[in-house]
């Protein structure tokens, strides 16, 4: 069982200090405290344990430090800011280990930059020393770039010449599509191990600013003043964020609003996720005086922690079937009243932690069946998790209700920036956008009639069809389905975010089991040995 709760208090690998409006995050990477035994992390080189810190912290800046306009990402250590992901840590892993971490560290990242963009949370990279692959990545993801010119320090991706594998947290992306940088100079920057220092990094656009080092923390400091001058005020102070806990018993994790029942055997797991019960919140002052124990809060908190669970130490898992619980009338009530004071800082966040949560859903490498019977509360944000299910399975029974609220019409986006409703509807978006913009309860044939499902079954024929569907499909090859249901999931056009995870993590997936990566002459594989790789010089 992974714990993904962190604090400041017991970082390892991460200081955070705030000082008013200005926090400093200093990467200061504890050699004898990695995720698991077997490797050392040099150089501010990062695994899974120092990202979920740095994960811990963006978030704590959202809700428990709404005063704060700009971080400032530097590093403690004055040899490197960062050497990037772990070599040693990378090749003692498994494959699916590594693809899990590229897809935690790209969420990571992206909430980075999800806080610049919708909470008003500015980020600096302060570089002061070399930085390599995803400690550049890292500096990617924020807004500004600032390099100490020393003729030593050097930004740079040396992943394709001296891994043979690629960039594996959206730096490539980000690159072309986020700063703009000719396609000739990105590809001449990302197959020079060496990367670019001062001046030509400024000119080439791989940085936005370059300081003397005797004048770098002062810059750095006048511009994260500057900046927060610029930023509107949010509040002055915040919630605390509680742990997350959950009981296990066996092949069972229970939490006060979500369940697991993984079933190893048959290769599957069912997610239940239940609804608010008794006096919730109804704006954000009541919502600050709740704090994390708000249903919104803490069953989306819980939701987030068992999908990682589910990720990290359950493989085998190739099926997540969805069951909603509770009362529709009472979660709707929630999404109506978080989106009539979204002016507010908290609710602002709640909504964004929502839609994050529901992201990560979305990017399952896992099939998803929803079934929804006469117990469902299949409304609202609950809805949204059906409609992202690879099919839908209703029951024909009177009491089966589809509810469509108030946050289906682009409170909580898909990763390509698309409702999950116009995603549904590609060829008909003006059904999509009849549909969020009146949202309404249908009973199960209405839903069928506007659709909403994939089957409706009878009573009759309900267990045997669901048991054969659920057989099915686990019995097909896990790879094939993620490489469908991947191509499948996002239809439309793609953004920045959708090419980080349509592209990069299929790529990297690939690349990661090829030998000219991972295998035994691989470039991966003899990293620091005195022997050179030796590839197999196809191009497929």
């Amino acid at each position: 069982m992974t714990n993904f709760n962190r604090h400041p208090d017991s970082y390892h690998h991460w200081d955070l200090k705030i000082d008013g409006d200005v926090a400093h995050l200093r990467m200061n990477v504890d050699p004898e405290h990695p995720f698991k035994s077997g490797y050392e992390l040099k150089l501010n080189s990062y695994d899974l344990g120092v990202d979920m810190e740095l994960a811990d912290s963006i978030q704590r800046l959202r809700f428990e430090h709404p005063n704060v306009k700009v971080v400032v990402v530097g590093s403690g250590q004055e040899r490197a800011f960062c050497a990037g992901a772990n070599i040693g840590m990378l090749g003692a892993s498994t494959h699916p280990f590594k693809v899990n971490f590229c897809k935690y560290t790209n969420e990571t990242r992206l909430s980075l930059e999800d806080a610049s963009t919708r909470s008003n949370l500015k980020s600096i990279c302060a570089i002061n020393a070399a930085c390599a692959g995803g400690g550049y990545e890292l500096a990617l993801a924020c807004d500004e770039i600032h390099l100490v010119n020393d003729n030593n320090s050097a930004v740079s991706l040396p992943e394709v010449p001296l891994l043979a594998v690629l960039p594996g947290t959206g730096g490539l992306t980000r690159l072309v599509d986020k700063r703009k940088i000719r396609r000739d100079r990105a590809d001449v920057f990302c197959t020079m191990a060496e990367g670019l220092r001062g001046k030509k990094a400024k000119q080439w656009g791989f940085v936005d600013e370059i300081w003397p080092k005797s004048k770098f923390a002062d810059k750095v400091q006048e511009r994260a003043t500057e900046l927060a001058a610029s930023m509107p005020e949010k509040a002055k102070a915040g919630i605390t964020l509680e742990p997350i806990e959950h009981q296990r018993d066996g092949n069972t994790y229970t939490y006060n609003h979500v369940r697991i029942d993984v079933e190893p055997e048959e290769r599957r797991a069912t997610l239940t996720v239940q609804g608010p019960t008794g006096d919730q919140p109804k704006n954000g002052a009541d919502y600050e005086q709740a704090g994390s124990a708000a249903w919104a809060i803490r069953a989306f908190r819980e939701l987030d922690d068992a999908l990682l669970q589910l990720r990290f130490d359950h493989e085998e898992i190739g099926l997540i079937v969805l069951k909603t619980r509770g009362d529709r009338d009472a979660l709707l009530q929630i999404e109506q009243d978080l989106q009539a004071d979204k002016g507010h800082w908290l609710c602002n966040e709640i909504l964004l932690l929502m839609a994050r949560v529901l992201r990560r859903w979305d990017l399952n490498a896992r099939s998803m069946y929803a079934l929804v019977d006469a117990d469902s509360n299949c409304a609202g944000a609950f809805l949204e998790m059906t409609l992202a299910c690879d099919r839908v399975y209703a029951l024909e029974d009177d009491a089966v209700k589809f509810a469509i609220g108030p946050l289906s019409n682009g409170t909580l986006p898909m990763s390509h920036g698309m409702t999950r409703l116009h995603n549904r509807f590609l060829s008909t978006p003006e059904q999509a956008d009849k549909l969020a913009s009146e949202p309404a309860t249908y009973d199960v044939y209405d839903a069928d009639e506007h659709g909403l499902i994939t089957f409706l079954l009878d009573d009759l024929d309900w267990d045997d069809e669901v048991r054969i569907a659920l057989e099915e499909r686990v019995s097909m090859s896990p790879d094939a389905l993620t490489g469908m249901e991947a191509s499948l999931r996002f239809g439309g056009a793609e953004n920045c975010d959708s090419k980080i995870f349509g592209r990069l993590s299929a790529w990297q997936n690939w690349i990661f089991t090829r030998p000219n990566a991972t295998g035994d002459e691989g470039a991966l594989t003899r990293y620091g040995a005195p022997e050179s790789a030796k590839y197999d010089w196809r191009r497929t």
